[in-house]
Formats: structure tokens, sequence, C-alpha cells
């Protein structure tokens, strides 16, 4: 393999399956939001074969994240774990977008448009895709009353249909959406239900192993099972609709 990327990965679950793919002796490149958790990275993981920069909260950060990424490109694998969760009151970033979309959905399909397309992409979704709404008239919650977990769930929901529009629009690369579980991480909290270990095994199997079942592209899973998404995720329609507004909104239009 020529590479995994794992973005996000400075704690939490991204964090242990970039550990758990480098005890499998894969070359992993991992990714921080600033130079400081760059450098604690560095400390955690010395074995990483780069660490890349950039605040997925800015369109040009996210760019500078996949120009540092290209550099030290290609990769086989690209987990897309970077997220944030619902619990804060409404924020707009410096590009005027509403924070958890920008970081949640937007950084993903950016970095999807703007790196070579790898053999296999992973997306990082949650339970809570089940309650996401396609509200594509109102992304930004710029007109609803604001509803974090709403919001967040609704981000989810967006990263299955991305995770099933690649998988359907590029038959050679095997794209699938995971839901980790409620993991004890900060952003899970101490009442979560699940160890860090199992939050992080479905992608490490989707990014590490040539069973023929992880070469299967085009599903939502947990635990290695196949569920069933929410049914607006298997939309071509919607798919079409959301990348499109992510095209307007990026200025950067998904590959043909």
């Amino acid at each position: 393999m020529s590479g995994v990327l794992v973005t996000g990965s400075t704690d939490g679950i991204g964090l242990e399956t970039a550990r758990t793919l480098l005890a499998q002796g894969l070359r992993v490149v991992v990714h921080a939001r600033d130079e400081r958790r760059a450098d604690d990275v560095r400390a955690v993981l010395p074995d990483a074969a780069e660490v890349v920069v950039g605040d997925v909260a800015s369109l040009a950060g996210t760019r500078a994240l996949a120009e540092a990424a290209g550099k030290v490109g290609p990769f086989d694998v690209v987990v897309h774990n970077v997220g944030i969760g619902g619990g804060s009151p409404r924020t707009v970033t410096g590009d005027g977008l509403e924070r958890i979309f920008q970081v949640n959905v937007l950084a993903p399909y950016l970095l999807t448009a703007l790196l070579p397309l790898p053999r296999r992409l992973v997306y990082l979704t949650s339970g809570l895709q089940e309650r996401g709404t396609m509200r594509l008239d109102d992304l930004q919650w710029e007109t609803r009353p604001w509803d974090g977990m709403q919001a967040y769930s609704d981000s989810k929901l967006h990263d299955v249909l991305l995770a099933l529009a690649v998988a359907r629009r590029f038959p050679d690369v095997v794209s699938n959406a995971v839901d980790p579980g409620w993991i004890r991480t900060r952003m899970g909290g101490p009442q979560a239900t699940d160890d860090l270990p199992d939050g992080a095994g479905t992608q490490v199997w989707l990014a590490g192993s040539d069973e023929p079942d992880a070469l299967v592209s085009g599903r939502y899973l947990k635990r290695r099972q196949v569920l069933t998404p929410n049914p607006a995720a298997v939309e071509v329609a919607l798919q079409e609709r959301l990348l499109a507004e992510c095209a307007r909104l990026t200025g950067v239009p998904f590959p043909a």
C-alpha cells in the first residue's frame, strides 16, 4: 500500500484508527488542525509517516490540508474521520457557513474533490443519521430554529449520502459509510456505551483488510455488519442535489 490518510487523528476515534493501522505495518499519514496539535500527535504517534495540518472549519484551511496531503500521497485509503458534535449554539465560520455542516460535510466533500481518488474511502457517520433530515432548502439552518443535535444528525446523514454517491459514481473505488457506535471519547462523553477500539474497528478493517467482504462498496456499516441507512441516503436525486449544493458553496465541482 502507498498509504492511508486519517483526518481528525489527534485524539479519539481518529487517533485510535491511526494507531491501529500503524501497528499493522501500514504507512499512515495523520492530520491535525494546527501546529500545536501536530506536535502533540507526533509525540503520541512517532511512527506516523507524516503529519499534515489544516483547519477544516475553513475552506482555505481545507484546501491547505488537501495540498499538504497531495504532496505526501498518493493514498490507497482515505478515512474521513474529522467531525464535531452538536452540543453548542449555532456558529458561523469565517466563510459565513454553519460550522457543523462545514466541518462534517463540506470538509470531506472538498477533500474528496481535491485529492486523487484512492482505492478505498471511508466516511465516518453516526447512528443518529437515522434521525437526519434532508433540508436542502436550509442546510445552513438560516430559517429554522436552531437545534444542534438535529444539525449534527443531518450532517451524519449527509455523510452517508456522500459515501454512497462516490460508490455509485466510481465503481472502481470502494466507498463506505461507518457508524462507529457511541464511543467514550471527548465527543462521546463518559456516559457512552462503547470502548475506543470498538469505534475504530470497522474503519481499520475497511482500510487494511483484503478480505472479500471488506472490498464491497456502497454500504452503511457498524461492527462490520451491513445496516439499512436512512431511506433518503439511497435516493440518487438527493445525492446529486447535495453534491451540487456542496459544489456551489465550495466553488469546487465534484469529479465527473
